[in-house]
């Protein structure tokens, strides 16, 4: 039987664009340590957050 995560254990990460918490999922099993962003839409709008144009929304 496969080495298996209980939801409760499994661990988390913030992304750096939207700032939501994020946990672990098996389809980043290998590439877990990579992963940066909680979507495909953080990961291409990673610009905007590193950029400042948050602040305007401010």
């Amino acid at each position: 039987m496969p080495k298996r995560i209980e939801k409760q254990n499994r661990p988390t990460k913030t992304c750096p664009t939207c700032g939501l918490l994020f946990t672990w999922r098996k389809k980043w099993e290998k590439d877990w340590n990579n992963v940066k962003y909680c979507s495909d839409k953080c990961r291409k709008n990673k610009t905007a957050a590193s950029s400042g144009l948050e602040t305007i929304y401010d």
